[in-house]
């Protein structure tokens, strides 16, 4: 299959379409052509300044327009960031994301936060900031620090844009992504699916990602934390299926990209994340909470990834008779405590 950049939102609309079975077929033979199929990438994500963000963003706790029960906090010393930077490597993850609630960053505080690119990196571990815009100037500054990854998403389609944010445009979006990939560095950028958009408004946000001049290296798929406060408290929640479908179709038109189960992984049972890997889900947010809202903890994401057979990008790197012994060690246990028949697929949420 080839990478095309010139999907329409007609074409997209057709993938959501087909029957369920198809379409995760598909993407599941699209992820194999390009990746490995039982590797997961795993990132940490940590709030480096959180609350009081002057965005109207509808959907997030920490916007200084709504009441919520999010707390204010200055940008974190770097001694705490580095800290929190070698516990996520020894829990296993490869990659440490770090979030400041900003509507851009002020040049004050980049000389603090190349300070924490350069001290996670000497950890071992890829760097991501999510900043909020940023200028080309700033993007040659992370980028020189060794920044490799910059977080920007674009959240819905630029119709539905409106309805959810009005403080700044979807063009400042797009310059901000494009400063990023001039800088040099790679892109993660995706969207929140379960605002109260349309189906066409989901394949329009997938186009727009699908036709930048390079794909994002990385998708994430939130799905809509609901927060007491916030002007989509009480929006219809989405469709479990619709979800693992956005997964799909991403994968589909966007065949290199990591497509990462992010927000909202909290209230997905262990069913429905698997049926979002079979679809070409292959990169997650692991640890207790994503900025400020939950997140399942290490040691459920290793149950499941043990029962899948799924491992992360570190433990794949052990030698391989380690791997055959975990393995079989695994697949001891999981015999032992198999349950019966008609447990397996029993949740209340699906």
């Amino acid at each position: 299959m080839e990478v095309r950049h010139d999907w329409t939102v007609t074409e997209v609309q057709a993938l959501f379409e087909k029957p369920f079975m198809d379409l995760v077929f598909e993407a599941q033979q699209v992820h194999r052509q390009y990746h490995e199929p039982n590797k997961v990438q795993v990132s940490t994500l940590l709030s480096i300044k959180t609350g009081a963000c002057p965005e109207d963003c509808k959907y997030c706790p920490q916007s200084a327009h709504y009441r919520t029960d999010v707390e204010r906090e200055r940008l974190l010393e770097v001694e705490k960031v580095l800290d929190a930077a070698q516990k996520a490597k020894t829990s296993g993850a490869t990659r440490f994301c770090m979030g400041a609630a900003w509507k851009n960053p002020k040049e004050r505080d980049m000389p603090y936060l190349m300070d924490m690119i350069r001290g996670v990196k000497d950890i071992g571990l890829e760097t991501c900031m999510t900043l909020g815009m940023i200028t080309g100037g700033q993007a040659d500054e992370l980028a020189d620090a060794g920044l490799d990854y910059y977080n920007h998403n674009l959240d819905t389609s630029p119709e539905y844009y409106g309805q959810v944010i009005t403080t700044r445009t979807y063009q400042d979006r797009l310059d901000t992504l494009s400063h990023v990939r001039d800088a040099g560095m790679k892109i993660c950028s995706g969207g929140i699916i379960g605002m109260g958009e349309s189906s066409r408004d989901r394949a329009g946000l997938l186009v727009e990602l699908a036709t930048l001049p390079t794909h994002p290296e990385s998708v994430p798929i939130n799905m809509l934390v609901k927060v007491k406060g916030t002007p989509m408290e009480n929006v219809e929640d989405v469709d479990p299926f619709d979800f693992i479908r956005i997964i799909a179709v991403a994968r589909i038109i966007m065949p290199m990209s990591s497509v990462r189960l992010s927000a909202g992984r909290e209230d997905m049972n262990e069913q429905m994340q698997t049926l979002c890997f079979m679809a070409g889900a292959n990169s997650v947010f692991y640890g207790c909470k994503l900025l400020t809202t939950p997140n399942p903890g290490e040691d459920k994401d290793m149950q499941l990834f043990a029962k899948l057979g799924i491992n992360s990008q570190e433990q794949a790197a052990k030698p391989d008779e380690v791997q055959e012994h975990e393995l079989l060690g695994q697949v001891a246990q999981r015999v032992a405590a198999r349950p019966g028949k008609d447990d397996l697929f029993y949740d209340a949420t699906v």
